[in-house]
Formats: C-alpha cells, structure tokens, sequence
C-alpha cells in the first residue's frame, strides 16, 4: 500500500483565479489562503488566512463569501485540503499557527492580522534553556 507524502494535508491547489473560485466542489475542508497578485513584481501578497471545519459547506462557500464581502482585496487562492481523519480541532490549531505567525508582519493585510492563537500562549515557553532539558 501507497503511504501518502503528508499527513494532514490531501491535496492542495495554489493561485487559482477569483474568478474560478466556484468551480471547487462542495464540502472541501481545510485552510485556504487569499493573496493579491503584484503583477509589477510577479509576487502574491498573502491577504488572509481562513479554514473551512465539518458542516459549514466547505471551501467553496467561505471563497463564494469573500468573493462578495472582500472585492478588490484578493486576486487569487490557494486551497489545502485536509484527510477525513483530521478533526475539525485540528483544522482550527493550523489556522490559529498560522495566523499567529503573521501577527507581527508589517507587510500583512489588515484582514488577515489578529491579537494571536490563544493556544499557542498555553504552550509558549520563551525561556531557550528549558528546551534543553
């Protein structure tokens, strides 16, 4: 039996055009990201980092939703499609880390920036000498 190249993720798609968005099928769950294209320097500035869990209709519908609420703010999307056997939870921890790490970006959309992932302040240990233990 095949064992698959990533545990958490299924499947992914990068830079699909707002425009297709539509064409994702029903109940996708997993993280997606919202980017705006700079096409002066040909780079994809990351505006925002959402998940879809169980019973709220999947990517498609979040995307459909954004497509409307956030005109202009986002060119494009990446999906990440998580394994049947990844808990709603768990989908909710990935979103949170990443969205922790852009807290402090100067260069992060206003949509995108939030205080931090309360859970990750449970497990925080600044101190690099008890890593060491």
């Amino acid at each position: 039996m095949d064992q698959s190249a990533l545990r958490l993720i299924k499947r992914c798609i990068e830079y699909v055009p707002v425009e297709d968005v539509l064409q994702f099928p029903r109940g996708v769950r997993g993280i997606y990201v919202l980017y705006k294209y700079r096409p002066k320097i040909d780079k994809y500035d990351v505006v925002y980092v959402g998940m879809t869990k169980a019973g709220e209709g999947g990517v498609r519908r979040r995307l459909r939703g954004h497509r409307k609420q956030k005109v202009g703010f986002w060119s494009h999307c990446s999906v990440f499609e998580v394994w049947e056997n990844i808990r709603d939870e768990e989908i909710v921890e990935l979103e949170g880390l990443f969205r922790h790490i852009y807290r402090h970006d100067s260069k992060a959309n206003a949509l995108n920036v939030q205080r931090g992932f309360k859970k990750i302040r449970q497990v925080n240990e600044p101190n690099l000498d008890d890593w060491l233990e």
